[in-house]
């Protein structure tokens, strides 16, 4: 600051002067450079590389967030459209579907227990007498008496019956599906678990599995002159392979088609001990006052009961069929469901016994509908009707179960 007053006031040479003033000016140059840097330790470009830097990364995350939103969503979209089923079937009815039956030989608390549990849902009851074999009820005659349907996950029974029978499995025998999941019979039952009875299929192969379920009388007639009575349909080869083989035949029943009366008819084997009855739906006072029961044939499975009905009770227990326990609780009940659909209608499938000293009885509930039919509805029904006997003291002060003695007296029909 005085170099330069004096260098104004003509203090210096001339010479001198502009060399001191060169000197000056790049001082204040270098000066003004280190004020400026101390007091922006960043420069204006480090600093908009950072705030660009940050704001980039909030973009990039907010657009991750929306696009992964947008995957979610179409991830959804596209799951639904692809489970999303349509259904040209009408789970309920408007009209009298009793109409036509023939009611006169039925017990008649059976058969109103059976109407109060069916409703207004589209499907039949059917109520047998599983130590004769003697229908009690068939609500809806033209339903149960019918070619039938797919029998969904009730052929089940039929298929662990043959895999015990050829001693593939006892039910505690773990089956690998796949890494290190095992399965054993009880839970696969309760469960309903579709690969444990593909597995179980695929070691059977079709005769075997074909020759079992002839045995537990699939594809043949279970009634005895009962009027109307159509036979069903199981295959006499393995469905093809890009219709899943004889695996998809174990675990939904797929190309079997299957009446109540059929079902029925092997569940009361499986509640007697081992003895297929032809059913019987007497339809006179005097045919009920005559009744005699007519074996069909005796079905070596007396040892292997025990090894499915723990699977067959943890289904209403803890499994498929839990819903039964909605109306009724007081007695034991074992039994399968079923559930599955063709052609735009859904089958639901209850066969189910009541384990008891007095008054056992084999109730088949079958639905046909859309979106509100299932097993697990169908097992709903059975409880109400369970309900309704008991509530109508069936289950007591009832004829003791026909001993075994008499039953091998009995006639045998064989087919």
């Amino acid at each position: 600051m005085i170099l330069r007053e004096r260098i104004s006031r003509g203090c210096v040479s001339p010479f001198l002067s502009i060399a001191i003033s060169f000197v000056l000016l790049v001082s204040s140059a270098v000066a003004a450079t280190i004020n400026t840097t101390s007091a922006n330790p960043k420069s204006k470009k480090v600093t908009e590389s950072a705030h660009a830097r940050h704001h980039m990364r909030r973009l990039a995350h907010s657009r991750g967030r929306v696009v992964r939103h947008r995957v979610t969503r179409t991830s959804l979209h596209t799951r639904r459209h692809h489970y999303y089923e349509h259904f040209s079937a009408s789970s309920f009815v408007t009209n009298d579907i009793t109409e036509g039956d023939v009611t006169t030989g039925e017990d008649p608390v059976v058969r109103q227990a059976a109407i109060d549990a069916l409703g207004d849902m589209n499907g039949t009851v059917v109520a047998i007498e599983p130590t004769s074999g003697r229908i009690l009820a068939m609500v809806n005659q033209k339903l149960a008496l019918s070619s039938g349907a797919q029998p969904c996950s009730t052929i089940k029974l039929s298929v662990a019956l043959a895999a015990l029978s050829e001693g593939i499995i006892t039910k505690d025998t773990p089956v690998h599906l796949g890494g290190r999941y095992r399965m054993n019979l009880t839970t696969a039952l309760a469960h309903s678990n579709n690969a444990y009875f593909e597995a179980l299929g695929r070691d059977l192969g079709f005769e075997k599995v074909q020759h079992y379920a002839h045995e537990f009388g699939l594809g043949e007639l279970a009634g005895y002159n009962i009027p109307g009575e159509q036979l069903g349909r199981y295959p006499t080869e393995v469905i093809p392979a890009s219709e899943g083989g004889v695996g998809k035949m174990c675990s939904f029943g797929e190309g079997v088609s299957m009446t109540p009366l059929q079902l029925g008819a092997m569940v009361s084997a499986i509640a007697n001990g081992g003895t297929l009855y032809y059913l019987q739906h007497p339809t006179t006072p005097e045919q009920v006052a005559n009744f005699q029961p007519i074996i069909k044939r005796r079905l070596p499975i007396g040892d292997l009961i025990p090894e499915i009905s723990d699977g067959m009770e943890g289904a209403v227990q803890y499994g498929t069929a839990r819903s039964v326990k909605l109306n009724f609780n007081e007695e034991d009940i074992l039994g399968k469901t079923g559930t599955c659909s063709k052609d735009g209608t859904r089958f639901g499938w209850f066969a189910s016994y009541a384990n008891t000293d007095f008054g056992r009885i084999v109730v088949v509930v079958f639905l046909e509908g859309g979106r509100p039919t299932f097993g697990p509805k169908a097992a709903e029904l059975a409880g109400r009707m369970y309900r309704n006997l008991y509530d109508h003291e069936f289950f007591t002060a009832k004829t003791p179960l026909l001993p075994a003695a008499s039953v091998s007296k009995l006639p045998t029909i064989e087919k």
